[in-house]
């Protein structure tokens, strides 16, 4: 049996992200009833698991949930996910999240993602389409019995939890997102 090369792993993993990606818009395609009712159980249930997040959700302008991220790599790792942006905790828009990412990384997983604006101005920039997450960016994991001691960083807040699959990952990339408001 041929071992396949390096080259050909990546090219095969770019082409299962493309697809994935692909999927995901062709499955979301629209303005979904689905995803706000997934966002509201995703957000739900890293507040169970974390509950100071309840404070972000109460005191935030606004915030983006994205239930489902999906992420693999072989080398070169792609991210993608659809998500609902809230403003006072009302339905405004559909946001899409998109990641690229190089370095040493094998695997797959899925996650879900929750960004909290502190301000209007945060959420505008968001909004905006002005919102790009360098590799220097932060967000925190939550786990079981995590404590959530995070003030905003440029205005905002990004939390994410674990849904599924192992990856090991040392690289470097970024976020970024798209908005399309609520018509």
């Amino acid at each position: 049996m041929k071992t396949l090369s390096i080259k050909k792993l990546r090219a095969i993993a770019l082409t299962l992200m493309i697809s994935a990606s692909m999927g995901l818009n062709a499955q979301v395609g629209g303005w979904k009833a689905d995803l706000i009712e997934n966002s509201e159980k995703a957000l739900a249930t890293m507040i169970e698991r974390a509950p100071k997040l309840q404070s972000f959700k109460d005191k935030s302008y606004g915030y983006a949930v994205f239930p489902k991220v999906t992420k693999g790599a072989v080398g070169i790792g792609g991210a993608g996910g659809q998500g609902i942006v809230f403003k006072n905790h009302v339905p405004t828009g559909h946001s899409t999240l998109s990641q690229a990412t190089i370095g040493f990384q094998l695997g797959g997983q899925q996650y879900m993602e929750v960004i909290f604006f502190e301000n209007e101005e945060a959420y505008k920039k968001f909004t905006n389409k002005k919102v790009k997450f360098d590799g220097q960016a932060s967000a925190v994991a939550i786990t079981a019995g995590a404590s959530v001691d995070v003030a905003f960083k440029g205005g905002m807040a990004v939390f994410t939890q674990t849904r599924g699959g192992l990856m090991y990952e040392a690289s470097i990339g970024g976020q970024h997102f798209s908005f399309k408001p609520k018509e």
